[in-house]
């Protein structure tokens, strides 16, 4: 996976580590960004701690404008960008 610069500054820091770990290495992370991932914000909402309710835009405009296209937008697109990463990962160590 060949991927751009991706500013991950944008998102909050407690959240950061988690997105990196799935757009680069294809770990699934926790509810919340599962939710964003799927773009499910109506859920992201609910699964939201008070930072990620008060960064939504920052996190959503990240996803726009920073996360590459085919590793978010619905569940199968996420388990499948993971499963993707990760035979990468697999195939660069040999």
């Amino acid at each position: 996976m060949n991927l751009p610069e991706i500013n991950y500054e944008m998102l909050p820091k407690h959240i950061r580590y988690g997105m990196q770990q799935y757009i680069e290495h294809g770990d699934i992370p926790g509810n919340f960004l599962r939710q964003v991932i799927c773009n499910r914000l109506v859920h992201a909402f609910g699964a939201a701690d008070s930072i990620n309710t008060e960064h939504m835009r920052d996190i959503v405009t990240f996803m726009y404008n920073e996360a590459p296209a085919p590793c978010w937008g619905s569940e199968k697109i996420m388990y499948k960008w993971s499963e993707e990463a990760k035979k990468e990962l697999e195939d660069n160590d040999d």
